[in-house]
């Protein structure tokens, strides 16, 4: 999993992807590995916080899948990453439902959190998430929260593209989004009370 700022280096990617993607439609082998190596290590990061150690397994089907409806897929490099995700999502959730096994929920106790929250203590907290320790502490955040940090954080999804990929509202996704950072935040040991200090890929408007 990437630091920190793995969103936006991801995000500039996206038109060397799309590129990528174009070319793999067209027979080009090569240029599907070049997707897939864009691609992989968000996809990897997300399904980790799913479905735990299955996480390969399970992108390996899910690999599968987009090999087979690569022909049909119609976007750009961002466009590209949200339908790979919204095809991991879907085996993940088959595959706990195989296992009958459902994400564990936070054993927190749900507080009452206020948006937006300070962006620069989010940016701190980020910087913990290439730990393992981070993956298990977003496996325990509640399912709506980590899916949305998995996916705007790990993926790199915009918010619009987070919400089409859970079936949701853009502001509901980012609400989730800030409320998981902020609880990553108290349980990393970042300290609260700072001042914004600009504007940063989760924090701003959608």
């Amino acid at each position: 999993m990437g630091q920190g700022g793995q969103p936006r280096r991801g995000q500039a990617r996206d038109g060397e992807l799309g590129a990528a993607v174009a070319r793999a439609q067209d027979g080009d082998e090569s240029a599907f590995a070049v997707a897939y190596r864009i691609v992989q290590p968000g996809l990897l990061g997300y399904l980790s916080g799913l479905v735990g150690d299955d996480a390969e397994d399970v992108a390996s089907d899910a690999w599968l899948e987009i090999a087979r409806d690569l022909g049909r897929f119609r976007g750009d490099g961002a466009g590209f990453r949200g339908w790979t995700a919204t095809i991991a999502r879907h085996r993940a959730l088959d595959h706990l439902r195989r296992r009958r096994v459902r994400p564990t929920p936070s054993t927190l106790e749900q507080d009452v959190l206020d948006l937006p929250a300070p962006h620069s203590t989010h940016d701190q907290a980020l910087e913990s998430l290439s730990t393992e320790r981070a993956l298990a502490l977003i496996r325990d955040l509640p399912r709506d929260q980590a899916e949305a940090v998995l996916l705007r954080v790990v993926v790199g999804l915009d918010g619009p593209g987070a919400a089409r990929v859970l079936g949701k509202r853009p502001g509901a996704v980012r609400t989730a989004a800030h409320r998981g950072l902020k609880r990553l935040a108290r349980r990393l040991g970042v300290a609260e009370g700072v001042t914004d200090d600009g504007p940063r890929t989760l924090g701003e408007s959608r």
